[in-house]
């Protein structure tokens, strides 16, 4: 790798590639054993196996970004490219729950009694917890902007507080919605409604974890001066990964938790 003479970054042999493959279908297989034989216990060595090779993982990506100085311009902006792709299929991930929510509440099938929501279901008020957790999130969005623009200032401090708050609010948010769920009136076997509710929050739940972790991941290389004002993508992508979860939330506050709460045939 010393003597190349181009500016791209070809990836050593590695062996977490082939090991998360064979750790992700070890929790699959084991999710689905919990289901159908109670047994949590595959399910456990398979997530926690997931959970090592991804340190590691990102270790040598850190590595290879600072220690080693392979993360070139040519390398960001394909890095940059791809995490533009990936949001995108995520936007289109969350659209599919939107048509499957608007499908069924703008024509309610005489299944369900042709009433959205359907008879006997009692959903959220819009205006206590769901809006609660939209004020949480939008604040969390100002301060990682606020991190963002401090880091891009060389300001140390203000970087970390920035981040540090708006972990603190992801994880606020997530107790909520998990309070949330542990106090709901229906399940998602309840219509189409509880179907459309979970599915949609559940996974702009996770959505929620897998970026407050992807931020705790970059607080943590912040106090290792991992990140300079002019080469810090790992938490611009942090960044833009955060906005697109708050986008997502105010779009499913109005159209889920205030306009699909109000009962019309």
């Amino acid at each position: 790798m010393s003597h190349k003479n181009h500016p791209y970054h070809l990836v050593e042999v590695s062996p977490w590639p082939i090991c998360g493959a064979l750790s992700a279908s070890f929790t699959l297989v084991g999710l689905i054993k919990w289901f159908h034989f109670y047994e949590i216990n595959l399910f456990m060595i398979g997530f926690i196996v997931t959970l090592a090779i991804m340190y590691q993982w990102w270790r040598d990506v850190s590595r290879e970004s600072t220690l080693q100085g392979l993360h070139t311009y040519s390398v960001t902006m394909g890095m940059r490219w791809g995490m533009i792709l990936f949001i995108t299929s995520e936007v289109f991930f969350f659209i599919s729950f939107f048509w499957g929510f608007f499908h069924s509440s703008l024509s309610p099938s005489i299944e369900i009694g042709m009433i959205w929501p359907p008879k006997g279901i009692v959903p959220f008020n819009p205006i206590q917890v769901p809006l609660l957790n939209t004020l949480i999130l939008l604040s969390s969005g100002i301060t990682v902007t606020w991190a963002h623009h401090s880091l891009m200032e060389n300001n140390y401090k203000q970087t970390l507080h920035g981040l540090a708050l708006t972990i603190i609010l992801g994880v606020y948010f997530s107790l909520l919605q998990g309070l949330e769920y542990y106090e709901a009136p229906f399940t998602i076997s309840d219509a189409a409604y509880g179907s459309s509710f979970f599915m949609a929050t559940g996974f702009h739940g996770l959505h929620v974890l897998i970026g407050t972790t992807f931020l705790a991941i970059c607080l943590i290389r912040h106090l290792k001066n991992h990140f300079s004002s002019v080469h810090h993508f790992g938490f611009e992508a942090a960044a833009w990964y955060w906005h697109f979860v708050d986008v997502v939330w105010l779009f499913l506050y109005i159209s889920i938790y205030w306009w699909g709460s109000y009962s019309f045939n």
